[in-house]
């Protein structure tokens, strides 16, 4: 027999992962009404209170976006590209767009007076411009929808295997306003999206779905819901719409704990998760990088802070004499261009390769100022995969390995497996590199090359690291037409036919 939850008490023994548990303490065990979930979190014994008006705001946002997926079977092509031109012509509109300003204005007011960073908060000119140029570009493409991959021939009847919207995609996300309307993304394959986002950037949000995004829903004919705001900043809103079994793919984007516990709850729910938290790309260089092509692959990869930045960086020791100093005058360059001084991590195996007037103290610009410290520390060698989440300051983690095959080693097993570079001027070794090495993009220069529109000139949702394991039937970028699934189609000729 089932009961609901009515009360917890403090204390209580709460089992997790099968052979494990947890007790609930008092603050929780206060706080919790009738009404109210409790999610357990099997990864590590998270105990999560979702108050029952969250859970109920977030049910009723993805109960929308369920039943219009069930009408947009019934929508044309021609009507969803409609909407994304609507959309666009909206946010390129100074008038329609005027409120949505005033309210990011206000957005990032509170953020800095709350003292967050607001460095993905601002919706700037060119923001706005790649908001509208993705969605015409949506516009343009076809989805797949309908599209046959295919067909097998039998004597008197064929089966088709036909692209279909998957469902119902839940986003979770933090307060970037461009990746508000890049989930729309997901419609161009004919699913429907219901999103959360971040509390800073809540405002905005509100004045997107007031001003452009629901006027164009309109606009186009396609069913009210089909792109729902979770309403709420509550972050319990997020674990409330990852535990609803209505969605069909659950994406999170932010920070990498807050996204690894948004998964837990999403597949221990039984729905696909698609993660885009903890980054950090490596560089490799081997004994025969050449110099000026090294440096300038360090130097291009820090431009800002994303997760496709350089965050840790391995010289084979044979190269390191000629190297280091390569790699300590691109990261100075590369704090130059943002009028901020560079912040080095090295291990054991680098450190003696260091100059003395790199361990001064300087002031490294950081999310809450300028703050003084040594320029360079040491780290353990066990530390390598650690992302450093950087503001001003340019911030890596610097490491001498003695082969190719250590460093591969060292990041399958301690990074969380995204981006890869190796410099070299030897295509074998890059052959080996590809083969061995356990990530999704591999390159041979500056990392900040993956990104779904800047390689792929499609607009990207989010990109996934190996973290959790390879990808089951996709790649690592995650866009609006790589959202669907496959059915079934016979179609028989010969009315005879039977078994």
């Amino acid at each position: 027999m089932s009961h609901r939850l009515e009360r917890l008490e403090a204390g209580l023994v709460i089992p997790y992962g099968g052979d494990r548990y947890t007790t609930v303490p008092e603050q929780l065990a206060a706080a919790f009404s009738p009404g109210d979930r409790l999610v357990v979190v099997q990864d590590d014994g998270a105990l999560l209170h979702i108050p029952q008006t969250d859970w109920d705001v977030a049910a009723t946002a993805v109960e929308r976006a369920w039943k219009a997926f069930g009408s947009m079977g019934g929508v044309t092509d021609a009507e969803i590209s409609a909407f994304y031109r609507a959309f666009a012509d909206r946010l390129s509109d100074d008038e329609v767009f005027a409120p949505i300003a005033a309210a990011n204005a206000a957005d990032v007011e509170r953020a800095e007076a709350a003292g967050r960073t607001t460095t993905r908060l601002v919706l700037y000119d060119v923001m706005r411009k790649d908001m509208v140029s993705g969605l015409r570009s949506w516009a343009e493409r076809s989805g797949g929808r309908g599209d046959v991959v295919e067909t097998v021939r039998h004597t008197g009847w064929t089966v088709d295997l036909v692209r279909a919207g998957l469902g119902v995609v839940g986003f979770v996300f933090e307060g970037r306003p461009n990746v508000f309307a890049d989930a729309t993304g997901v419609l161009r394959a004919g699913n429907t999206v219901v999103f959360r986002i971040g509390s800073d950037a809540l405002g905005t949000a509100r004045a997107i779905v007031e001003h452009a995004l629901d006027p164009a829903l309109a606009a186009s004919g396609l069913p009210p819901g089909a792109a729902t705001l979770v309403d709420t900043p509550s972050r319990a809103a997020g674990w409330a719409m990852f535990s609803n079994p209505k969605l069909a793919l659950a994406v999170a984007r932010g920070s990498g704990a807050a996204v690894a516990q948004l998964g837990a709850v999403a597949r221990q729910t039984g729905t696909s998760v698609s993660l885009h938290g903890s980054g950090g790309a490596w560089i490799i260089a081997d004994h025969d990088a050449d110099t000026d092509d090294f440096a300038s692959a360090v130097y291009h990869s820090l431009d800002r802070k994303v997760c496709n930045t350089l965050n840790t960086c391995a010289i084979v020791s044979a190269a390191a004499g000629r190297l280091v100093p390569a790699f300590l005058d691109a990261l100075r360059r590369a704090g130059r261009r943002r009028g901020a001084e560079p912040k080095l991590h090295v291990t054991d195996a680098a450190r003696g390769l260091i100059p003395e007037s790199w361990y001064e103290e300087v002031g490294i610009t950081r999310a809450e100022g300028r703050v003084v410290e040594p320029r360079t520390v040491s780290i353990d060698a066990t530390e390598l995969g650690v992302e450093w989440e950087w503001e001003g300051s340019p911030e890596v983690t610097l490491t001498v390995v003695e082969s190719i095959g250590e460093a591969v080693a060292v990041f399958n097993d301690q990074s969380p497996r995204f981006v890869a570079s190796l410099i070299s001027s030897d295509p074998e070794s890059h052959d080996r590199f590809w083969n061995q090495i356990d990530a999704p993009f591999v390159g041979n220069g500056f990392t900040r090359w993956v990104d779904g529109q800047y390689a792929l000139d499609r607009p990207e949702l989010g990109l996934s690291n190996w973290q959790f394991g390879r990808l089951f039937g996709r790649g690592g970028v995650l866009s609006g037409d790589s959202v669907f699934t496959i059915r079934t189609r016979a179609a028989q000729s010969d009315p005879e036919i039977g078994r």
